[in-house]
């Protein structure tokens, strides 16, 4: 098999069972749909007899030939076994011995390598055009000294919102606890985190903050949080504070409380655009709010939701769109309130280039 559809590991996954040892000689294995491969399960150190059961944790995307090993007593042997991708997806291999149970083997199966580069393209793209949508808005609030017509109910959502993302995305990442609790769930699934997502998660909310001190530091007349964004920020941390609790209590299992902090987040992408908006209109101007921060913004969401289809498809594994509705949500949303700031901007407010403020006009970069 090609090398660029396998994934070896260095170092092998030892299973300790009753004493014996049983390593395979390939941990990670990526294959494309009716493809083949040999790998050797090596037996160590066998006390009894026995039969060591090849078991699925998904049905339909690998066949195991044969899926069962007889074991001598005192036995140290190689045994081949011939894994044959059926079905796109992903699938863990488990060796049962005696009544244990242990994970030998990792398989995803694609249907196109040139779609899984494709995805890969597509989720840097999008990184960089969701990352970059801050800056104008940051170099538009340097080159006024002004952040007015900026809405800081937006701000203080948006730091909120992509804080708890990256939460969402640095635990089902990094937590093999959590990881263990959501394949349980999904056991055909693939972790919808990619590195990418946690690098955008955790860049998005340090350039927030530093988009707020600039409130500080300019000039920013009567705007203040107004008293209904403290409200919703505030439930929102009571129900933060309420599942960590209840999380440590173990009523709630980790993955509950990440999936609840993705939908606070996703809750905020839903609201966080309105306040903005609302004050475009109150002022008939969009003057002080970046255009460029919206195009950028339009691309990222666009492709982000195209690399969850192309992953769907690929891996035929449509549940991770569903099981990671933050992620397609926060696509979804941003791109429906970008057409309207796009509209806004060109269509009605498009005579507006300039705004007054105590007799002065401030331009718009």
């Amino acid at each position: 098999m090609n090398l660029l559809f396998k994934l070896v590991t260095l170092s092998a996954i030892f299973s300790y069972i009753n004493g014996a040892i049983f390593e395979a000689s390939v941990t990670d294995l990526q294959l494309l749909v009716d493809e083949k491969e040999n790998i050797t399960i090596i037996v160590k150190n066998v006390a009894t007899s026995g039969t060591l059961n090849l078991t699925r944790s998904a049905k339909n995307i690998v066949e195991l030939t044969p899926n069962q090993i007889p074991i001598p007593k005192s036995s140290n042997g190689s045994y081949p076994v011939l894994v044959e991708a059926v079905g796109a997806g992903h699938v863990i291999i488990n060796g049962q011995f005696d009544g244990d149970d242990k994970v030998l083997l990792r398989v995803t199966v694609l249907k196109n390598i040139g779609l899984d580069v494709f995805s890969v393209v597509i989720g840097w793209i999008y990184f960089i055009a969701w990352s970059v949508s801050f800056y104008p808005q940051i170099y538009t609030n340097y080159k006024r000294k002004s952040v007015i017509g900026l809405n800081f109910d937006f701000l203080y959502l948006n730091i909120v919102g992509f804080t708890l993302y990256g939460v969402f995305n640095l635990g089902l990442y990094f937590s093999e606890d959590i990881k263990e609790e959501y394949f349980d769930r999904h056991p055909g699934g693939l972790n919808p985190v990619q590195v990418n997502d946690i690098v955008f998660a955790v860049h998005a909310a340090i350039v927030c903050a530093f988009t707020i001190t600039q409130t500080f530091i300019y000039e920013r007349a009567e705007q203040r949080v107004s008293t209904t964004a403290r409200l919703i920020l505030g439930f929102f941390a009571a129900v933060i504070i309420i599942s960590v609790i209840l999380s440590a209590c173990k009523v709630l299992e980790w993955l509950d409380f990440l999936y609840i902090c993705s939908y606070v987040k996703l809750t905020i992408t839903l609201i966080k655009y309105v306040p903005q908006a609302y004050m475009n209109y109150q002022r008939k101007s969009t003057v002080g709010w970046s255009i460029g921060n919206i195009l950028l913004d339009f691309t990222g969401g666009m492709l982000s939701m195209l690399q969850m289809i192309v992953n769907a498809y690929n891996y035929d594994d449509w549940v991770s769109i569903f099981s990671d509705l933050t992620k397609f949500g926060l696509g979804l949303f941003s791109v429906a309130f970008d057409i309207l700031f796009i509209v806004q901007h060109y269509v009605l407010y498009t005579h507006s280039r300039f705004i007054a403020i105590e007799g002065s006009d401030i331009p718009d970069p």
